[in-house]
């Protein structure tokens, strides 16, 4: 599991476990849509919200919450409610002391056993994340000017879709330009793939730093989520214990390639 693969539901497919996290709802920049139709493809046995899914930093600040980003939580509640066990493992943006929302658990952290037996810690990651943790303010103001870069990515996409391209993150690709970002994503993993080896599990799935990935971090199996601000990708387990990961541009590309090759035969 060095590699990152990816799944396109063409219809509603029976998995294991779904993994999404950094949803941030109540945020201009939240891709409910794309999730909401992303959740319809699956019927799954459990999901984990690994963190962010609700954005309470930006709340407090002003209520936005459009119709669309009503319809995810009325999906998730709606997979509970129909046997779905669905987990919600808070993050730095959603750590809520009194969250009620229908039967879905709300944790800290969990232990997930994969169908092939091995043990993933279950956690958001804001943990290991020394800029959240102690200097806040960076955190803030590292916040402005990601969100001015969120805003452009809003308007690329909106005329991207007007002249039928897929989308594309323009926040993430700078990310991963960026040497310092580069550094800070490799020391997080580095933390987190610690505190797995601390703890005697097999790997880790997290979110926080919006960087989707599946990998070997030393022995520990490295799963990522990534976010559905700039990404749109996501963790899918099947029923031999295999996990793949999931990114809307790759799903989208694979798409257009089936249609245009319909057409062409």
């Amino acid at each position: 599991m060095t590699r990152a693969e990816f799944a396109t539901p063409s219809r509603k497919q029976r998995v294991r476990t779904l993994w999404i996290s950094d949803v941030h709802l109540g945020t201009r920049d939240c891709q409910a849509e794309h999730l909401a139709q992303f959740l319809k493809g699956y019927h799954a046995d459990k999901v984990y919200l690994v963190g962010d899914i609700i954005d309470g930093w930006k709340l407090r600040g002003g209520m936005y919450w459009p119709q669309a980003h009503t319809n995810v939580i009325r999906r998730l509640l709606t997979m509970a409610k129909r046997g779905t066990e669905v987990i919600y493992v808070t993050g730095n943006h959603d750590r809520y002391s009194k969250l009620i929302l229908g039967n879905i658990q709300l944790v800290d952290e969990a232990i997930h056993v994969t169908a092939d037996g091995r043990h993933l810690l279950v956690i958001h990651g804001d943990q290991f994340d020394v800029i959240t943790r102690y200097h806040r303010w960076l955190a803030f103001l590292g916040d402005s000017a990601y969100e001015f870069t969120l805003t452009l990515n809003r308007w690329l996409n909106h005329w991207r879709a007007r002249y039928g391209y897929g989308y594309w993150s323009l926040s993430a690709y700078l990310k991963h330009k960026v040497k310092t970002a580069v550094s800070f994503i490799s020391d997080f993993e580095e933390a987190i793939a610690h505190e797995v080896t601390r703890r005697e599990l097999h790997g880790v799935v997290c979110g926080h730093i919006h960087h989707a990935e599946i990998r070997k971090v030393g022995e520990v199996d490295y799963l990522n989520c990534g976010d559905w601000v700039e990404s749109c990708s996501a963790l899918i387990e099947h029923w031999d214990g295999h996990i793949e990961l999931y990114r809307l541009a790759d799903a989208q590309a694979k798409e257009a390639l089936l249609k245009s090759e319909m057409v062409a035969g």
